[in-house]
């Protein structure tokens, strides 16, 4: 397993669950991870020093976590060396690394987006803005860590996300027309040609409650979506998944792994706002935590092209909820080494998890924060009232100086407040 957050702690955990995984090892890992298997300080995005660890340690099968590794050429590395691996070619992980290329792709092979305009100076920005008009949505063309999106009423503020965008070498921005509705992440395991669903999840990407403040990389979600269409699933899988796969067939780089689907939910129906081409966080911890289907399997099965051979997903009645326990100063320069308290309390708790992001151990042998998200304290319940309770009550049990949660996870859908645009007739 590589990578070293919340997400990779969950797909750890999910990988161990699976009865056909003998050993799980994970680079670089964090302390919560390193408490469950064994863990090597290796760079995730190091082609060479991956491949070196794979043959050192008789590794039969890699699952890459984060879109850096991707980004970097990883997978492709790990393939020339005969490794199975999950997680797509760096070529096809473009659909994450260039959003002006998803949006060819999308074009392309039909699928419903947002409307978009690729700028390269403030004046094409400009415009852009007057043209599709406020909320304004500005996106960096290339990786920003889930940070790189704003969405402003005020042009003076997206224009300055935008100058900061261009800055970069290369720098690029989208502008894009803004989609009304809830959103909705949904995850789809590929081996080339064809794809399996997990069940969808909301995530909550602003810092504070009432999604206010600044975008960060999630400090929430929850699954089920008991208010989303019937046929939501299936439609996705027919009108975005199966669309860009032959699509990337075509362009030479076909898709193996796992196609994060991020929508709108719209009058107009379902609308992609953007492509990830890995697990999302923390939509995995809730996705996970309701999965009875062995992981390693479906996985394994999407790497080597034999997803025709995956029976059908088996999932929980109940419901799943992850709270995101933040640094302070997060999502701007987190504080770190701050002493964690309450963590074996609270991960043992019935049917909690509590997965590390940003830990490390200091020369104390404490537990401390060591990035901006710290930890994921995930829950399942018979409900999602019952779940988000759980996740909550095992939150209270944790602390550390200038730590931050948002107190409204899952609230709306608890309380049938979400609301879904209906749908036009078309």
């Amino acid at each position: 397993m590589l990578g070293g957050g919340a997400r990779e702690h969950a797909l750890v955990r999910a990988l161990l669950r699976d009865p056909s995984v003998t050993s799980v090892v994970c680079a670089p890992g964090n302390a919560g991870i390193a408490a469950d298997v064994p863990v090597f300080p290796v760079d995730a995005t190091d082609p060479v020093a991956v491949v070196e660890l794979a043959d050192t340690h008789g590794i039969e099968f890699v699952v890459i976590g984060p879109e850096a590794s991707l980004a970097a050429g990883v997978a492709d590395a790990l393939r020339a060396a005969a490794y199975p691996v999950f997680g797509p070619s760096r070529a096809a992980a473009r659909l994450e690394a260039s959003k002006a290329f998803a949006k060819q792709v999308m074009s392309a092979a039909g699928v419903p987006t947002a409307r978009a305009q690729v700028c390269e100076t403030i004046e094409e920005v400009g415009a852009a803005l007057d043209d599709f008009g406020a909320p304004h949505v500005v996106k960096d063309d290339g990786l920003a860590a889930g940070k790189g999106v704003m969405v402003t009423e005020s042009r003076e503020q997206a224009l300055a996300h935008a100058a900061a965008c261009l800055a970069h070498p290369r720098g690029r921005v989208l502008v894009e027309e803004f989609l009304e509705g809830p959103e909705v992440s949904l995850f789809l395991v590929a081996d080339g040609e064809r794809v399996v669903p997990l069940a969808p999840a909301q995530d909550f990407k602003r810092i504070h409650d009432g999604d206010l403040g600044p975008n960060t990389g999630g400090m929430g979600a929850y699954s089920p979506l008991d208010w989303a269409p019937v046929g939501l699933v299936e439609e996705v899988v027919e009108v975005v998944g199966l669309p860009v796969l032959r699509e990337m067939s075509k362009r030479g780089a076909p898709f193996q792994g796992l196609l994060y689907v991020g929508l709108a939910l719209t009058r107009r129906g379902p609308r992609v706002i953007e492509f990830n081409v890995r697990f999302g966080d923390p939509e995995t911890q809730v996705v996970l935590a309701r999965l009875r289907s062995p992981l390693g399997q479906l996985l394994f099965r999407s790497a080597t092209g034999a997803l025709d051979e995956q029976p059908a997903l088996q999932w929980s009645n109940g419901a799943a909820v992850t709270v995101v326990m933040a640094a302070g100063g997060y999502p701007g320069t987190p504080h770190s080494g701050d002493e964690i308290i309450g963590v074996d309390r609270a991960d043992s708790r019935n049917a909690v998890d509590v997965l590390h992001a940003g830990t490390r151990i200091n020369q104390d042998g404490a537990l401390v924060s060591a990035g901006g998200r710290v930890l994921s304290v995930t829950a399942a319940g018979d409900s999602l009232i019952d779940a988000r309770a759980r996740a909550y009550v095992a939150v209270g049990d944790i602390s550390w100086a200038g730590e931050q949660h948002r107190s409204d996870i899952a609230l709306a859908a608890c309380e049938g407040r979400v609301d879904v645009p209906r749908r036009d007739q078309q």
